[in-house]
Parts: C-alpha cells; structure tokens; sequence
C-alpha cells in the first residue's frame, strides 16, 4: 500500500497542504478572554473613587491599650486602658469589647477597582464614596485631628455617664460653644453661656436641651434659663425648623469636674462611638463583682451624661469584628436597628439599647443566667 500517489511516470506526488480555518466562534472568544485580561490589568491599577469599609482592631475596655491579637510597639508593655488611681477597683473578667472601623483608602491614596468589586460582595466590608469619608476641603490630617477631639469627648462624656450611674455628685454645665449667625440665638445667647433650664424645666445635658426644644416648638418662644458672668438670667427667643427639629441655632458642649481622675489610655483611634463600652468599663472596674458574668459581650455606641446612647456609623464592620474577636453578645444603638436587622453574622446575639440602664439590664440578665428573651432586640428584618 502506498503513502502517496504517483504521476504517470511512477513518481510520487505528494498532496497539497490544506488549512482549515477556525470557526468564528472560537475567535470571538479568545477576543473576549483578551479584553476581560485587558480590563483585569486595568481595574487592578486604575483607582476608584471609592473608599472602603472595614472590621477594625477591637480593645477590651477591661484590659490593656492593645488590639486583640496585636503585638506591643517597640517592646512597651501595654498599659491598662482604664485605671481610676484614687479609688479602690475590683476585678474583672470577661470582655466589654469595644469595636472599630478600619478605612481602606484615603482621597491621595484610592483603592482600585478590583479592590472594591470585592468588598462589595463580602458582607463584612461596606464601599462608600470618597466625598462622604472624606468630605471635600477637609485635608486627611484636618479628619484624624476632628476624630481625635471626638474621641476625647467621648471619653469625657463617658466618664460623666458612669460617675452619674454610680450616684456621684459633681458640677456638670451644658455650655454654648458657638451661635449660628441668622438663627434665632444670634444675638441672643453668647459663647461660654450656661443653658440651665427651658421654661422652668432643668436640662441636665445635651438630650435633655433637644427634649425641651421639641416640646415647645417652633411656634411659641421659649423661656431659657442662662448663667451669664456669674448671673442667672433668662432669655425669651423662638426657634425654628430645620430638618423637621426645633432648634435654637447653637452648639453646646458639656464641661464637667470631676471628683477624681479616671483615666482612659487608647491611642490613634477616633471617633465618638466607643462611649457606651468606656461607661460600663468604668462602671465595671468601681463596682464588686463582673458586671458582665464573665461573658464576653462587644457594643458600641455614642454617650452622654445622662446616659442616652446613640446611632454610630459602621455597625455591620463593627459586629462582624466582635465576632471575630469571639464575643457572643453585641449592644447596638436601638437606632442602628434598620442598619442591624437582616445583617446579623451567625451565633452574635444582638440586644437593642437606648440608655445605660437598658445595656445594664442585659448585662444583669448574663450575669445572673436569666432569660433574655424579654429584653430589646433589632427586628429581624
């Protein structure tokens, strides 16, 4: 048998190449798979003007100055994070853990594309434009330093919530700051003046100040108590409507002294939303026993004097991180509660609080083993 066929002279004739051309199809897809690598290349390197939403480290109010599972700097010991050196403390057990937000991604320094189409779909990660992180005309320097000046608030504010709790008795005085010029508190109310009372009724803090406000209204001037230089006195003014709230047109602030020194070391975190776990820590540390059974319970959540204690920013972060550091119970702001529901990550046991006395009651419940079945939750959705 012959491999080739021959001419008429007997010699072989080797057949002509073919080539068969590709289907259309199969050149479609190589161009597709080379523009999908192309956007690949791009979305890895081109930024996004987007930031990204983060667990942050989480620090037990009841240790020391240092993350869960984080090394010390430059070999210093940790400090304890509360101490109160002119009073006698107990021990403590347990966790009250507060949480933070780490940020992905400044206005200089973006993450890509890539970066933040994953983070969309990790349920603990949250992607926020740049603007609203970093607000336009605010350096990031100018953010750190207003972060820092809320976290010592916060603490000062913390420190009062739990000395009130506690039943000490000091000078506590709810201070303008500043008056919006063309409100109704211009020329009215001047910058150190103390608000002590609207028509007749004391206000103790910055909540009590909004209660009285919204229960005159806008309609009918309201009677402000003020000490002025030294003097009482009263001043009658009308407030206004802004956002749907009667308002005055002033910024307070609270200026306390205190009966002695509780000191909070924690350094480069900001923010206000780490009051609520600075008050129950104090309380915790001045009072026999642990305050939480020796549970490890994670919260978080703004506080004023009185014990109010409001929404913060980043709950889903922050509950994924007390997960992670092992708590099993979570305070959360009753006013978080629409941001909370239908995001719970399995085995948190989330309690919605509103004071000091609603987070107490839960961590009564866990300290003497009864149901918590009757305390506040978030809707499940």
């Amino acid at each position: 048998m012959s491999l080739f066929s021959t001419d008429s002279s007997g010699e072989p004739v080797r057949a002509p190449l073919t080539y068969r051309k590709q289907p259309k199809r199969v050149s479609i897809g190589w161009t597709l798979i080379s523009i999908a690598l192309i956007l690949v290349v791009v979305m890895s390197i081109a930024p996004a003007p987007y930031v990204i939403e983060q667990p942050g480290p989480v620090f037990n109010t009841l240790g020391y100055d240092r993350a869960i599972g984080a090394s010390d700097k430059h070999d210093e010991k940790p400090q304890t994070l509360i101490t109160v050196p002119d009073r006698t403390t107990y021990p403590t057990s347990g966790a009250l853990d507060l949480l933070t937000v780490q940020v992905a991604g400044t206005p200089e320094h973006l993450p890509s594309w890539l970066d933040v189409m994953s983070a969309w779909f990790a349920p603990s990660k949250a992607v926020i434009p740049v603007d609203v992180a970093f607000p336009p005309g605010t350096s990031t320097k100018e953010q750190q330093q207003q972060n820092a000046q809320e976290m010592t608030n916060s603490q000062h504010d913390a420190i009062a919530a739990a000395l009130n709790q506690l039943g000490y008795d000091f000078p506590q005085k709810l201070e303008v700051a500043y008056v919006y010029p063309g409100s109704p508190a211009d020329s009215v109310f001047e910058k150190g003046d103390q608000i002590t009372a609207v028509n007749g009724s004391p206000v103790a803090g910055t909540q009590s100040l909004r209660d009285a406000i919204a229960k005159n209204g806008s309609h009918t001037a309201a009677k402000v108590s003020i000490v002025r230089d030294g003097k009482q006195q009263t001043v009658s003014l009308t407030p206004t409507t802004s956002s749907g709230q009667s308002i005055l047109g002033v910024g307070v602030t609270m200026d306390y002294s205190f009966p002695f020194t509780v000191d909070i070391k924690l350094d480069d975190v900001g923010g206000p939303s780490a009051g609520q776990m600075f008050a129950l820590g104090i309380i915790d540390k001045l009072t026999p026993g642990a305050l939480n059974g020796g549970k490890k319970v994670a919260g978080t959540g703004t506080i004023d004097n009185e014990g109010n204690v409001g929404a913060i920013g980043g709950i889903r972060q922050k509950m994924y991180g007390a997960k992670d550091a092992g708590a099993t119970y979570f305070l959360a702001p009753r006013a978080n509660c629409d941001e909370v529901s239908g995001h719970v990550p399995d085995g948190l046991h989330v309690f919605a609080v509103k004071t000091l006395d609603d987070s107490l009651a839960v961590l009564d419940a866990l300290r003497e083993g009864t149901s918590t079945s009757q305390l506040p939750t978030c809707p499940a959705s």
